[in-house]
C-alpha cells in the first residue's frame, strides 16, 4: 500500500493506494497509446479547449486543492495558494500553446522544371511518463502533463507516494475532458516508476540526482527521449555593494521559505569581502521568519517532508558544528505545540570548509551556509565547485560585476538581484552538471522535447520538357 501522511500530523493519513503493478502499468500505457491515435487527430481546437477547461476547473477548486498541499505535504498556505494559480497559468498559457507553429518552410533543392516545397513538422511522440516529486505537488506534474497533452501525447503521471491526493487531484482537473484511457495517475514506488520509464515513448523526470540518473540510464538503453531534473547546491553570491537588509531578507525566504525544500532553495550565500555585518544582517532576517504550523497565514517555514527528511538536517548541523563550524540559527526542533510533526527549525552556518559534505551536497532541507571570499573570482570559483549547478543569485550594483558574473557562473538559471527561487514557466528550465540531464523543459522547450521533427520534401510532378 502507498500512504501520504500530512508532515505537521503524521498521524493523518491524508491519503491510501494500492501500487499499480509493472504488468497494469504496461496495460494502462497500451490503453493510452490507442486513446493518443484518436487525440493526436483531435486538432489544435479540441486540444486547447479541453486545456481550458482543465484552468477554469483548477480556479474553481483553488481554495480546496491549496488546503490539500498544505495538509499532504505541509507547504505553507501562502505559498500552497501561489502553486495552484501558477497552475491555472501553466494551462493556460499550453491552451494557447496548442496553436503555435509546428514546423519551418525552408528553400527546397528541386530542379528548377519541378516546383516543391520543403517543410518540418512536428509530431507526438505517443505516451509521455511521467515521474514526479511531493514538493510541487500540483505545479510540476501540470508542468509536464500540460505541453505534453498539448502536443498530441498521452500521460502516464507516477506522483510521489509522498503527495498521492494531489496527483489524483491532477488526474481530477481532466475528467471528463480527454478521451477515455488518455491520462493515468500510477501510484507506486520504485518498480512502478520504473515501469512508467520503460512503456512510455518519451520520459520526463524530477526528483534527486541518484535516482534521476537511474532514470536517464534506463530510458538511454531503451533509446527513448529522457529529461531529468535533479538537485541544486544553489549559491548567492554578496557583492560588496549590495543592498544588505533587502539582500538579507530575500535570501533568508530564498533559503528558509518551505523549510528549504525546493531544488532552487538558497543553499550557500557567498558574501564578497568582510562578512560581518551581511552575517548580522541575515541572522536577523531568519529568526524573523515565522515558523510553525504551515496552515497559518504568517508562516514562511513549515515541517519537513518526513522523518528521514528532519533527520537529514539535524545530522549536517551536527557534522557542521563538529568540523569547527558555528550554528548562527536553529538546529532544534519546532514548536513545542506542533512536536508530532516534523518540525526543525532553519539552521543557518557560517565558519564551514567549503570543502565540507555540508557545503558541497544537497541537504533538501531549511539549512544554509554562509561563505567569505576576499573577491568576486574567488567567488565564481566558489560557486561552481561543487557537481551541481541548477541556479545562481548575483546581488549587488555594480553592472560591470553582476554581467562579468553572470558570463563566468556555470549554471543553467542566473538570477541577478532576484532570489534563487522561482520560475518563469514560459521560459526554459534546468541546470549544467549533476542538475539536469537532457532537455530543457517549460516553455517552447517542452513543446519541442514531447514531439519529433520530420523533414517532408514534397515535390510536384515532372514537367514534361
Amino acid at each position: 500500500m502507498i500512504r501520504s501522511r500530512s508532515p505537521q500530523c503524521p498521524g493523518d493519513v491524508v491519503a491510501e493506494r494500492a501500487a499499480v503493478s509493472p504488468d497494469e502499468v504496461r496495460a494502462l500505457a497500451a490503453r493510452s497509446r490507442t486513446a493518443q491515435a484518436g487525440w493526436c487527430r483531435e486538432g489544435p481546437a479540441g486540444r486547447a479547449s479541453a486545456l481550458r477547461a482543465a484552468a477554469d476547473r483548477l480556479r474553481e477548486r483553488a481554495d480546496a486543492l491549496a488546503d490539500l498541499i498544505v495538509r499532504e505535504v505541509g507547504k505553507p498556505a501562502g505559498e500552497a495558494r501561489a502553486e495552484v494559480d501558477r497552475g491555472a497559468a501553466i494551462l493556460d498559457y499550453y491552451a494557447q500553446a496548442c496553436y503555435a507553429a509546428t514546423g519551418d518552410v525552408l528553400a527546397p533543392s528541386l530542379p528548377a522544371h519541378q516546383p516543391g516545397l520543403l517543410f518540418t513538422e512536428r509530431r507526438p511522440r505517443g505516451v509521455a511518463g511521467l515521474v514526479t516529486p511531493w514538493n510541487f505537488p500540483l505545479a510540476i506534474p501540470l508542468w509536464k502533463a500540460a505541453p505534453a497533452l498539448a502536443t498530441g501525447n498521452a500521460v502516464l503521471l507516477k506522483p510521489s507516494p509522498e503527495a498521492l491526493a494531489c496527483g489524483e487531484a491532477v488526474a481530477g482537473l481532466f475528467e471528463g475532458l480527454l478521451p477515455s484511457g488518455l491520462l493515468h495517475v500510477v501510484p507506486g514506488g520504485p518498480a512502478t516508476g520504473q515501469a512508467v520509464v520503460e512503456a512510455s515513448d518519451v520520459v520526463s523526470f524530477t526528483g534527486s540526482a541518484a535516482v534521476g540518473a537511474q532514470v536517464a540510464v534506463a530510458a538511454a538503453r531503451a533509446g527513448l527521449p529522457v529529461q531529468a531534473e535533479m538537485g541544486g547546491q544553489n549559491a548567492a553570491v554578496v557583492l560588496p555593494d549590495a543592498d544588505l537588509g533587502q539582500t538579507a531578507a530575500l535570501l533568508a525566504n530564498a533559503a528558509m521559505g518551505y523549510a528549504g525544500q525546493k531544488c532552487t532553495a538558497t543553499r550557500r550565500i557567498v558574501v564578497v569581502g568582510d562578512a560581518r555585518k551581511f552575517t548580522e544582517a541575515l541572522v536577523a532576517a531568519v529568526t524573523s521568519l515565522r515558523f510553525g504550523d504551515p496552515a497559518e497565514a504568517s508562516v514562511v517555514a513549515g515541517p519537513v517532508i518526513d522523518a528521514a527528511a528532519r533527520e537529514r538536517v539535524l545530522d549536517a548541523a551536527g557534522a557542521a558544528r563538529a568540523s569547527g563550524a558555528r550554528l548562527l540559527t536553529g538546529g532544534t526542533g519546532g514548536p513545542t505545540a506542533a512536536d508530532d510533526g516534523y518540525y526543525v527549525a532553519p539552521v543557518l552556518i557560517d565558519g564551514l570548509d567549503p570543502a565540507h559534505p555540508v557545503a558541497r551536497e544537497e541537504t533538501f532541507g531549511p539549512l544554509a551556509a554562509i561563505l567569505s571570499v576576499p573577491d568576486l573570482a574567488g567567488a565564481v570559483d566558489l560557486v561552481n565547485d561543487v557537481r551541481y549547478g541548477l541556479v545562481t543569485s548575483v546581488h549587488g550594483h555594480d553592472v560591470g560585476a553582476l554581467l562579468d558574473a553572470a558570463r563566468r557562473i556555470d549554471t543553467g538559471l542566473i538570477r541577478v538581484n532576484a532570489p534563487t527561487t522561482g520560475v518563469d514557466f514560459h521560459a526554459p528550465f534546468g541546470g549544467e552538471k549533476a542538475s539536469s540531464y537532457g532537455p530543457r523543459e517549460q516553455g517552447t522547450a517542452a513543446l519541442h522535447f514531447y514531439t519529433s521533427v520530420r523533414t517532408v520534401t514534397f515535390a510536384a510532378p515532372p514537367r514534361p520538357h
